[in-house]
């Protein structure tokens, strides 16, 4: 069926999960819309945060869009319930932690789970923590910094290094299995984890299952346009041919430097994808 997939966030870290959707269903349509006048969500109001993704809601069906994908772990804690009572048949998947796959990997080891100060605190990410972690074997931290370096496209830095190495020192590392990425945006940052992280630490954020539950989902309403697939695309082969639109707060990017820039965070979540 004809129609977009709209995905959204608060910022660029949604393009996350865009990407990850375009190299697994390259036939689609897609409108990313990054929500550049209110970033960061995870340091706003419930309120704000709620009235934001209503009106991102509003113009993604004013889009065409066929389905939408809220790409910010935030957003889906504090709003996805309201806005799915709101506009009734129109699929909207949201994201969450890794926090269930990651107890299940963690082999009785510790789960750190790292995500921004709203979702930390959001009762959705407690109750989730709750039902999944019989042992008590999960910590959460809060990382807001990385939203802030992340919008300013500085992913790798020592300041970015310093940063981290700060924030994780209260913890002994040698205890833990797995690493959630709670944040879209802290995929950018993987390579720096990476480098900080004892070997036998894994790396699991929500992007992947977040694009099969969507596929899931297009698949049983006969929305999607081609069968559903698990093997991802070829990055090199399809990446000038995906139909996408790029929208900053409802107003459309078209301007060649921005779309450059576009095009190098792809690059970099290609091989972020990758570790």
């Amino acid at each position: 069926m004809e129609g977009n997939i709209g995905v959204f966030d608060s910022g660029i870290g949604g393009l996350t999960l865009l990407h990850q959707a375009m190299v697994l269903m390259p036939h689609e349509k897609f409108i990313f819309y990054a929500d550049t006048d209110h970033v960061p969500y995870g340091t706003k109001t419930r309120e704000q945060v709620m009235s934001y993704v209503d009106a991102v809601i509003h113009f993604m069906v004013a889009h065409d869009c066929k389905a939408v994908v809220i790409a910010c772990n935030t957003a889906t804690a504090v709003a996805a319930e309201f806005v799915r009572s709101r506009y009734g048949s129109l699929p909207i998947i949201g994201i969450e932690p890794a926090v269930k796959p990651a107890v299940a990997e963690s082999e009785g080891k510790r789960v750190l789970v790292v995500a921004t100060p709203l979702t930390v605190h959001e009762r959705k990410l407690r109750k989730l923590v709750e039902r999944v972690d019989d042992e008590h074997l999960v910590d959460l931290l809060e990382l807001p910094g990385l939203v802030e370096f992340a919008e300013h496209r500085e992913f790798v830095s020592d300041r970015v290094t310093a940063y981290l190495k700060e924030q994780l020192s209260g913890y002994e590392l040698d205890q833990y299995r797995e690493l959630v990425l709670g944040c879209t945006h802290f995929n950018y940052f993987k390579d720096t984890f990476r480098a900080l992280l004892p070997a036998q630490i894994h790396m699991i954020d929500g992007s992947l299952g977040t694009v099969r539950q969507l596929m899931r989902v297009l698949h049983s309403r006969q929305l999607l346009l081609a069968p559903v697939s698990e093997t991802s695309a070829d990055w090199e082969m399809i990446k000038n041919d995906i139909c996408v639109r790029y929208f900053a707060s409802g107003r459309e990017v078209v301007d060649a430097e921005r779309l450059e820039m576009i095009r190098q965070l792809h690059e970099r979540l290609e091989k972020m994808r990758k570790i």
